[in-house]
């Protein structure tokens, strides 16, 4: 099975002189197609650093990653963002909802972004609120949802446009038990049955079964096994 995304000896660090902070400190990490990969460690390990390269957020400052072969460190930062927009679905804690758009619209932005009709758009995102769970709040806004909701529709907007390979930080961090093996079982059956690789952080120990492969980070490096 092909790599989907192939790290090799990444670097990362904020600041400079005294106050620099080495974030990532050579990591090396292979995650194949369709694979569902778990990246936990400790908080400030640099997991979330490291899907932010992974998805093209930041660039790096040593090292090469490729995601599907294609290097996003070399691209300017509007290609960046369009290969975003149409290969890669995020989850991260912060919801960045908009609060004057109704749930389904929130859900629709990334197939807007890419052209797709507005009635399409709603109606795709319709489904998706519906897959996960939370059919009755398409025209709710995000001030009427509880976080848990919230996090729902979050994740219903990350794999509306059908990205190649979605990045998840915490996505069960504001579910019960119940929600969360939902949205794992979804998140999960996407990568199976699609083909979608899947890396998604997380210290919930609740969800490790659903993983393919647990890898560990510590003060910026994988640990080894």
């Amino acid at each position: 099975m092909e790599n989907a995304v192939s790290c090799k000896n990444i670097k990362k660090w904020f600041g400079t002189g005294p106050a620099r902070v080495e974030a990532l400190r050579g990591v090396d990490l292979e995650v194949k197609q369709g694979e569902l990969l778990m990246l936990m460690g400790p908080s400030g390990s640099g997991k979330t650093t490291l899907i932010s390269v992974i998805s093209g957020i930041l660039t790096q400052d040593e090292g090469e990653c490729l995601v599907a072969g294609i290097n996003l460190n070399t691209m300017t930062s509007e290609k960046r963002t369009a290969y975003r927009g149409k290969h890669i679905g995020f989850v991260f804690q912060s919801f960045n909802l908009i609060p004057t758009l109704t749930c389904k619209e929130n859900v629709s932005v990334p197939l807007l972004l890419n052209n797709i009709d507005r009635e399409t758009a709603l109606q795709k995102a319709s489904e998706l609120l519906k897959a996960v769970g939370i059919p009755e709040k398409a025209d709710a806004y995000p001030r009427q949802l509880s976080g848990g909701q919230q996090q729902r529709v979050v994740i219903a907007r990350a794999m509306i446009h059908n990205p190649d390979l979605i990045v998840c930080d915490e996505p069960t961090s504001y579910l019960d038990h119940d929600a969360g093996n939902k949205v794992m079982e979804l998140l999960r059956s996407i990568a199976k049955v699609q083909g979608k690789t899947l890396i998604v952080v997380s210290h919930d120990p609740r969800i490790v079964p659903y993983a393919d492969r647990i890898e560990y980070l510590e003060d910026g490096r994988i640990i080894p096994k």
